[in-house]
């Protein structure tokens, strides 16, 4: 039941449906259908999820009611839609059978009028066809309004016209109970189940009473078989209306054709049909009569067959003037004088030949139309009223762009609301899928009891916009009360905020009386991989700061990883590390009194009208790829910033926050004729914004080799200069514009070593059948051995195949889709910003060897690294890292650095070196190195000697592996000291850390196992006191 978007609790799984569950009414129809029939028929277009639960159950094979696995036919919605459906009802071979329950469809009702021809023969021939049940969302495209409607028009007029039954549901709480009635009415007549498709069918919310397949199967069966007393020559509607009768018995309800609600002696009656109407009507009658207001409502629940019997019995004798809401097609028949609402039609007969003297109006509305709670109350005449009243509800609007890692967030939100607040909590989301190419509003309600309010919020208590961009599209402001909270999430600076933020928001912001908080995400501190996941997390915690203050957030950790991640182990550290940052990205905006007189340039709508069922995909779907161009192209984004939406920053493509720095120094501490180089590199952060805590890592963004580039340009046959437009791999969102110079250089990882897909994907443009052979087969299990020999000994690059498989040539632009983006390295920052604020320090040796056909390699960042000069710039980025320091001061610290496996110790020592001197008590500090020559490798050795004297490090064991006849390592080392490592350990709660490569760590954990057993050492993991960074 995984999470999106649009629907928190995802596809329940069959046998989960029972009881208290969060689901979706549309879920629910989908469970009837599967539980009954043998054979569905989906007109589910793609996005619709008319049909998604069925076709999950089906792909696993879950078993229905009957113990059959349904047949799933996919259909099109066309004109002549039935046919094969028609044919199919009619069947000899499935009449025969006569299979205990009918066969179902489900469609929409823009499928339903291509069907009304089908219709019309399947009820007159009835009694030879197999059971026929359509579950029909009402819901089409309203073009004129580019908007999703609820078109119930033309299930009304497709009812009166083919003789099909017709009923409606009006919540998600009886929507079960309907579609199970609407399969044992097609046992008499040909059946058509409609409700609401635009909000109804996708909101989330509890339904308390869900039954499971087996009770629906078996209520289902009783009931048919209840059928049998009732007499052949009972007319339909009497017969439909015994049925319901029947499942009232068994479920303890009270359904009727036609129900009423409101006062008792009611001179004036609304009758209306349809979902939304009917269930603010309903609420609207109730309260209103409770305060004296002689006003009901009838509720059409079965509108085929018309019973003018059982709906003259619904209405109070007292009644004087009845109004029909009725529904037509467009605004231009609401319009025309002349043409009158379905349902006013059927309630002018039944008054016609009665003895109720009331006047009969046809308010009629279109299917565009969207109910408000004041647009019933004006249709009784009577004064809007609180449609919460003594429910404490709550309300939360959610604004983002649809294709962001966010945009799940709060759906994730509303789980966890569901699971700590005791409360009913309801989700529903709206996509704009023309606004800025895709927007999504979602909405989460929260009561005491189980409220459906199947409309827009109007009063919301927080709201959330992701993306300051929206704030040029939306009111974001206009649905909230007074004093409420807003949350945006921006990188905006405070000085900004009048010269960036919409003046229609910042008045909003001073009229509503708001409180403004502003999330930067950025300085939060958490830049780790997971960048797409802690940016959602982010803005979830900040969210429950905003709206629940009251709640723990350290204690509701666990819980948000875990609805974040599947290995919620993973990201919990990043969690807590936002928790524990989040004040310094949240902050409470001071609103200027000035804000208030913003002059506003033109009024906003304030809510989504839906256009879509899910997030735009066609700005995914273009075809950009590989497009080449000249710089005419780069030149209009350029000067027409507002219409290409041109930005400039570093690396928009990249999820983490990326800085330019400069290099400050570059030293080889390795001799010039060492077989090994290894430097020290400064940057200079001055004015970049960059901080770093200790432990941390730096995530470098380096370069291809210029003349390995310039030459590769030669023997491909490119122009340099020539543009190239692909999407970047690390958000497709972002179209990166670069020469094909600076792609090669910076982006394509051409000189990377290529996996198995690469062979695959060369093999479609080699021309010379035998190269297109062999490439397939190095991509096949066959070639495994040679393809290992190629990766693991000879080190292929992607450059090396496109020399030895010269017929294979794509497209550059198709080349830079299949060779991957070159991708950050990762190296442990060897400095602490307390002691150096404006600068960054690493340690780094750079990656050589020759392959055995004796061409020298080299490792891409290292040696971008290594050749940098002061003064040379590059993008570099902060990444968290396991190496954090105890929690106390007080704490002893044992560190193991193996070659460059010293660099985050040199940031500890540091810092513990400025502590001390800030008068700060620290606990013993003990280094231990691992290098092979005193000589050439004694890396930060003066330093290291420096500390010693000045009693900041306690213990300086020095293993230099090959200064002497017997090899002496680390491990050794620590043996030696095995005393002083106990009681630092043991009695100081101290930690320790290693760092380097892989091969010692059994040895070492050999000598600590002596130190505090082995058993000691496991607590020490668990307890985040051992810690290891090894590669």
């Amino acid at each position: 039941m995984s999470t999106t978007a649009a629907f928190p609790w995802g596809v329940p799984a069959y046998d989960s449906l029972s009881g208290p569950t969060y689901l979706t009414a549309q879920q629910l129809v989908q469970q009837v259908g599967y539980a009954l029939a043998s054979k569905i028929y989906s007109y589910s277009s793609e996005g619709d999820d008319l049909d998604t639960a069925v076709a999950q159950w089906n792909k696993e094979g879950v078993l229905n009611g009957y113990g059959r696995l349904p047949v799933l036919a996919k259909m099109q919605s066309r004109s002549g839609a039935g046919a094969m459906v028609l044919g199919d009802f009619f069947s000899i071979e499935d009449f025969k059978q006569k299979y205990p329950a009918p066969h179902a469809v489900i469609a929409s009702t823009q499928t339903l009028a291509t069907m009304q021809p089908i219709l019309t023969q399947l009820a007159l021939l009835y009694s030879a066809a197999t059971p026929f049940v359509a579950h029909v969302s009402a819901s089409d495209y309203s073009a004129a309004n580019a908007a999703l409607v609820a078109n119930y028009a033309s299930a009304l007029y497709a009812a009166q016209e083919t003789g099909v039954s017709l009923i409606s549901s009006s919540s998600a709480h009886e929507i079960q109970h309907m579609a199970l009635f609407a399969s044992l009415i097609s046992s008499v007549t040909p059946a058509i189940h409609v409700y609401d498709g635009v909000r109804l069918a996708r909101e989330s919310c509890q339904v308390v009473d869900v039954l499971d397949a087996a009770a629906v199967k078996r209520t289902y069966t009783q009931l048919i078989q209840a059928q049998d007393a009732v007499g052949k020559k009972v007319d339909a509607a009497e017969r439909i209306s015994k049925i319901l009768n029947n499942l009232n018995s068994e479920l303890g309800t009270n359904y009727g054709l036609f129900e009423y609600e409101g006062h008792a002696e009611a001179e004036q009656v609304l009758v209306v049909f349809g979902s939304t109407e009917a269930r603010i009507a309903r609420r609207a009658a109730a309260e209103l009569s409770k305060a004296g207001q002689k006003l009901g409502v009838v509720v059409v629940r079965v509108y085929r067959p018309f019973s003018d019997k059982h709906f003259l019995e619904a209405l109070p004798a007292s009644v004087k003037k009845v109004s029909v809401l009725g529904q037509v097609a467009d605004k231009d028949a609401v319009a025309q004088a002349y043409t009158q609402s379905a349902l006013y039609a059927d309630v002018v007969a039944a008054l016609a030949t009665s003895s109720v003297n009331a006047s009969v109006k046809d308010i009629k509305y279109s299917t565009e139309k969207v109910f408000t709670i004041g647009d019933i109350a004006d249709y009784l005449g009577a004064p809007s009223f609180d449609f919460f009243a003594g429910e404490e509800a709550v309300q939360y609007v959610h604004w983002d762009v649809d294709a962001t890692a966010t945009a799940a967030a709060p759906a994730k939100v509303a789980k966890l609301l569901s699971e700590v607040s005791g409360k009913n909590v309801s989700f529903n989301a709206v996509f704009d899928n023309l606004s800025q190419a895709g927007i999504i509003q979602t909405e989460i309600r929260s009561t005491k009891s189980v409220v459906e309010a199947p409309f827009a919020i109007e009063n919301a208590d927080v709201v959330v916009v992701q993306d300051a961009k929206i704030l040029n599209s939306y009111d974001v402001l206009g649905a909230a009360k007074e004093g409420a909270k807003v949350l945006l999430r921006t990188s905006i600076k405070d000085a900004d905020y009048e010269k960036k933020l919409p003046a229609g928001f910042r008045r909003a912001v001073a009229a509503k009386k708001a409180e403004l908080y502003v999330l930067n995400v950025a300085e939060l501190g958490e830049k780790s991989e997971a960048s797409a996941e802690t940016d959602a997390v982010a803005l979830q915690l900040a969210f429950l700061k905003v709206a629940r203050p009251e709640l723990d957030l350290a204690g509701a950790a666990e819980k948000v990883a875990a609805l974040n991640s599947e290995d919620a182990k993973s990201i919990l550290p990043a969690v807590s590390k936002i928790v524990e940052n989040l004040a310094k990205g949240l902050n409470k905006v001071e609103v200027p009194a000035t804000w208030a007189e913003a002059e506003v340039a033109q009024e906003l709508p304030t809510t989504i009208r839906a256009n879509s069922t899910e997030a735009n995909t066609e700005k995914e779907i273009e075809e950009r790829v590989g497009e080449t161009s000249k710089w005419h192209e780069a030149a209009k984004g350029l000067l027409f910033k507002e219409a290409y939406e041109t930005k400039a920053s570093i690396r928009p493509d990249l999820p983490e926050r990326n800085f330019i720095v400069k290099v400050k120094s570059n030293k080889r501490l390795t001799p010039a004729d060492y077989d090994r180089n290894i430097f020290h590199i400064e940057f200079d952060t001055t004015g970049t914004g960059l901080t770093y805590e200790i432990g941390e890592a730096l995530g470098v963004h380096a370069h291809n080799d210029r003349k390995e580039v310039e030459d590769f340009i030669d023997f491909y046959g490119l122009d340099a200069s020539e543009l190239v437009n692909v999407p970047s791999r690390e958000d497709p969102a972002y179209t990166e514009t670069r020469t094909i110079f600076q792609a090669l250089l910076q982006n394509i990882d051409l000189f990377g070593r290529p996996g198995k897909k690469f062979y695959e994907q060369l093999a479609e443009f080699a021309t010379d059948e035998a190269e297109r052979k062999q490439l397939l087969t190095l991509a096949s299990a066959e070639g495994t051995t040679e393809f290992k020999r190629r990766a693991e000994v000879d080190t292929i690059h992607y450059v090396d195949l496109l020399h030895e498989f010269k017929s294979a040539r794509p497209a550059f632009g198709q080349l830079a889709q299949i060779v991957p983006p070159l991708k950050r390295r990762e190296y442990s920052i060897a400095s602490s910003q307390k002691v150096r604020p404006n600068q960054v320090d690493l340690l780094v040796v750079a990656v050589d060897w020759r392959d055995p056909t004796g061409r020298d390699r080299y490792g891409q960042a290292t040696r971008y690294l290594s050749r940098l000069e002061i003064g040379d710039e590059l993008v570099v980025s902060v990444k968290p890292s396991v190496m954090k320091l105890p929690p106390k001061d007080t704490q002893p610290i044992i560190m193991a650095g193996l070659g460059t496996g010293l660099a985050p110790f040199r940031a500890f020592v540091e810092y513990r070196a400025w502590q001390a001197a800030q008068g700060i008590e620290i606990g013993k500090v003990f280094l231990y190195l691992g290098s092979r020559h005193r000589r050439e490798e004694y890396l930060f050795g003066e330093e290291w000697e420096a500390y010693l004297d000045a009693g900041i490090i306690t213990i300086l064991g020095c293993a230099f592996s090959r200064d002497q006849p017997q090899k002496v390592y680390i491990q050794d080392k620590l043996e030696e000291n095995l005393v002083d490592v106990k009681e630092a350990l043991l009695e100081g709660n101290g930690s320790f850390y290693l760092c380097g490569p892989t091969w010692p760590v059994p040895a070492i954990t050999e000598v600590l196992s002596k130190a505090v057993t082995r058993n000691g050492v496991e607590e020490m993991k668990e307890e985040g006191r051992y810690v290891l960074e090894v590669y």
